[in-house]
């Protein structure tokens, strides 16, 4: 029987006892390729403390622990974190942190692959730490990876150093490897490498008094023949939720339900104050896993009017849970929203999506067709062509 092959993953973006939403679904993704039974995976999380830490540094400090988690063997080294202004230094300050740690798990037993999870600062650390061991390494681009770090000079020099070296990179849609291309990385190593997503988990719920036993757990008063829109994402200016808010605004009867936290929820909750709709504007912070799938199946329509994405993980969720999408043109959004069953495409202004949430009231499509739209996603068919790309680059 063949041994199987060892991953080394450098990802700063996953989940912790501080953060357990933080970045489930690249958990998922290496957790579905660790349980194929031909990788071993070994995940080094950084965890950026400063040298005063205070508040949630201080509860991140307490979640820096190791462990087995779902059949993936999880560090947490620490390294030094500059608040605000180290975002230039972070990449070396996590490659020379973690270099020992990672240099006596090899010896201990050799890795054949490092891959790094997002483009930045886990790009740059991942390239240089497989030098140091000899080993090849692929790095994947997730959306604001590239987007927003690859337009600032500091980080795209190292991105494009990272790219230049690494034996494979991955994209999670056509148009986030034409943005990566765009940025000067060499296309002929640039794969498509579509997100997962856990099917017995994101499915069409029954709807029998699904939203008021919904509306009883949040302590909202969800009618059954009330219009429920749904928008999940980090709380943040490019996701648009300012815009949903105007949408749903326009539409009498019509309920919103926002989940995730971030830096504009206080901008958001005057804005529907603002507006006389704080009693149909609904924060429901952040969410697990077992409760999303509730909200989403709950909803007639899940809006997201990012300026920019890759393949947002939301997008998918909701199609899988039969509740048709209302996005803007980010990222691949048209590699989704293929026909009228998934929802719509529309311009970043209130009225485009209210229109387009009138449109999907007025006339819903059925769900089972809705969730039929994503059914090539899935972690283990996710698992195996990731398992068969990186077979391709040892």
């Amino acid at each position: 029987m063949t041994s199987p092959r060892r991953l080394l993953s450098i990802a700063t973006l996953y989940p912790n006892a501080h953060t357990p939403q933080f970045g489930t679904f690249v958990a998922r993704s290496l957790e579905a390729l660790a349980a194929r039974g031909d990788w071993q995976v070994t995940v080094i999380n950084p965890i950026g403390i400063p040298p005063l830490a205070l508040g949630r540094y201080r509860a991140l400090a307490k979640a820096a622990t190791d462990g087995i988690e779902n059949g993936v063997e999880v560090h947490r080294p620490s390294y030094m974190l500059v608040p605000r202004v180290g975002a230039r230094i972070n990449p070396s300050m996590i490659a020379r942190a973690v270099l020992p740690l990672v240099r006596r798990l090899h010896e201990e037993r050799p890795f054949d692959l490092v891959d790094a999870q997002f483009f930045y600062p886990d790009g740059p650390a991942a390239a240089w730490i497989a030098r140091q061991l000899g080993l090849p390494c692929a790095i994947k681009a997730r959306g604001s990876d590239i987007t927003y770090w690859g337009a600032r000079s500091f980080a795209r020099e190292q991105m494009l150093e990272a790219a230049a070296g690494a034996r494979g990179l991955l994209a999670v849609s056509e148009a986030l490897k034409e943005d990566m291309i765009a940025l000067g990385m060499p296309p002929g190593r640039i794969a498509i490498h579509y997100t997962g997503l856990d099917r017995d988990r994101f499915r069409p719920l029954a709807h029998s008094g699904l939203r008021t036993k919904l509306g009883a757990s949040l302590g909202i008063p969800l009618g059954e023949k009330e219009k429920v829109v749904a928008t999940v994402g980090a709380l943040i200016d490019r996701k648009g939720q300012d815009l949903v808010i105007g949408a749903v605004a326009s539409i009498p009867g019509t309920r919103l339900l926002l989940v995730g936290r971030g830096e504009d929820e206080k901008h958001l909750r005057s804005l529907a104050r603002d507006l006389r709709v704080e009693d149909r504007v609904h924060f429901l912070g952040s969410v697990d896993h077992d409760m999303l799938p509730v909200v989403l199946s709950a909803a007639d329509a899940m809006a997201l009017p990012s300026k920019k994405e890759g393949l947002a993980n939301a997008w998918v969720e909701a199609l899988a849970c039969g509740t048709p999408i209302v996005i803007s043109d980010a990222g691949g959004a048209r590699e989704l929203v293929t026909g009228p069953e998934a929802g719509y495409v529309v311009p970043r202004d209130i009225e485009s999506i209210a229109s387009a949430l009138r449109k999907l009231f007025a006339d819903p499509p059925p769900r089972e067709r809705v969730a039929a739209t994503v059914d090539r996603f899935g972690w283990p068919a996710h698992a195996a062509e990731l398992a068969r790309r990186y077979e391709g680059l040892i």
